[in-house]
């Protein structure tokens, strides 16, 4: 397993499994996809509607990839922290989610 680093700004990282990273990746390569195909929807001067339905698809690709990373970090770092008496991560997580739900 690699050396675990610190974040400069806050100190603290995440390790992940390769399949866990591997999956992320893989998410966020499809999203920048549709969101060059977007780009492309509009340099193309296509219909207001055609371009608000892929938008609405990125829309509904972030929020599956913030479901898992939230499910991942609860499950993984504040399962860990709470085990550690770090009980302040439940106020990070609590403000994290009203970040999520604007």
């Amino acid at each position: 397993m690699e050396e675990k680093k610190s974040c400069e700004c806050c100190g603290k990282r995440t390790e992940r499994s390769e399949e866990e990273r591997k999956k992320l990746i893989n998410r966020l390569n499809r999203i920048e996809g549709q969101i060059r195909g977007l780009k492309g929807m509009v340099e193309r001067n296509e219909y207001c509607t055609d371009i608000l339905i892929q938008s609405a698809a990125v829309n509904a690709a972030v929020n599956a990839f913030n479901k898992d990373l939230i499910s991942n970090h609860i499950k993984g770092c504040v399962v860990r922290d709470i085990k550690e008496g770090k009980e302040e991560v439940i106020d990070e997580l609590v403000a994290t989610l009203q970040k999520l739900m604007k």
